[in-house]
């Protein structure tokens, strides 16, 4: 499992860099072409905070300090392999592309086929492996789990709809997306979703730093993506304002797990 997280890490550093640096030429660098570039960067950004999580996890001695990562990354990379083959006809696979950038499109499609799979396989013999859970001894303040469950509903509820009907979503989006793109944010925001309701279960910061890590990272590389991107957005529509604010809000929850427990008492009274 630690092996596997690894290499998952290395794969989405990788499409984040096509994604997050190159958000003007994912004609030619990736699976299928993005616009806007907004939608380019926030992809780049989540893989780039996964893969924050996927080594965090990696890094634990214990499979309970480990374990918040692996049905998130289960769900986001089966979903997205879903996503893939209902939109397929919008994938560079024909010969009018480059050869390089079909190697590109294969690769994604054999990665979200195969790493699936493989996730399913591992997490099932490591479930196995005989052993018992080192006592909880961090809990989440009473607060915080509160708001950490409220990001899980909120999290599952839009990644759903994203899912299940982009372009009704697209109304309530702060940028334009398309159904496959809005598809592709939907299983990001429902992964995330599922690793905040997982934190919650946990109920330990010790168990869910890997996803107070992801949530830290997700937060600042959007902010990233904001500068760079921002003006795709349609500032005068209250959803660009909430986006920031969950984004804030993220920002907030991961430094409050993150944070010695003196720290956080003494902060809270």
């Amino acid at each position: 499992m630690r092996a596997l997280l690894v290499v998952a890490g290395v794969l989405v550093v990788l499409a984040g860099v096509q994604l997050f640096v190159f958000a003007l030429r994912t004609d030619r660098w990736f699976a299928w072409t993005i616009d806007p570039p907004m939608t380019a960067v926030f992809l780049g950004a989540s893989y780039w905070a996964a893969a924050v999580f996927e080594w965090s996890a990696a890094r634990s001695r214990t499979w309970a300090g480990a374990r918040i990562s692996v049905p998130s990354v289960f769900v986001f990379t089966s979903l997205t392999l879903v996503v893939t083959l209902v939109h397929l006809e919008a994938f560079h696979l024909g010969p009018e592309f480059a050869a390089s950038t079909r190697a590109v499109t294969w690769a994604w499609i054999v990665i979200y086929a195969v790493v699936p799979v493989l996730m399913l396989v591992v997490w099932v013999r490591q479930v196995g492996v005989v052993g018992v859970d080192p006592p909880a001894t961090a809990r989440l303040a009473p607060v915080l789990r509160i708001v950490v469950a409220v990001q899980a509903a909120v999290f599952l509820v839009a990644g759903a709809w994203l899912l299940i009907d982009p372009v009704s979503a697209d109304e309530w989006w702060p940028w334009s997306i398309s159904a496959l793109t809005g598809r592709a944010i939907g299983a990001w925001v429902l992964a995330l979703g599922v690793a905040a309701a997982h934190a919650v279960v946990e109920d330990d910061r010790v168990r869910v730093r890997p996803a107070a890590w992801a949530d830290v990272a997700f937060a600042g590389l959007q902010g990233v993506a904001l500068a760079r991107h921002g003006g795709d957005l349609d500032w005068g529509r209250s959803a660009s304002w909430i986006y920031v604010a969950v984004l804030v809000a993220m920002a907030g929850i991961g430094v409050a797990t993150l944070a010695p427990r003196g720290s956080l008492r003494s902060s809270t009274g």
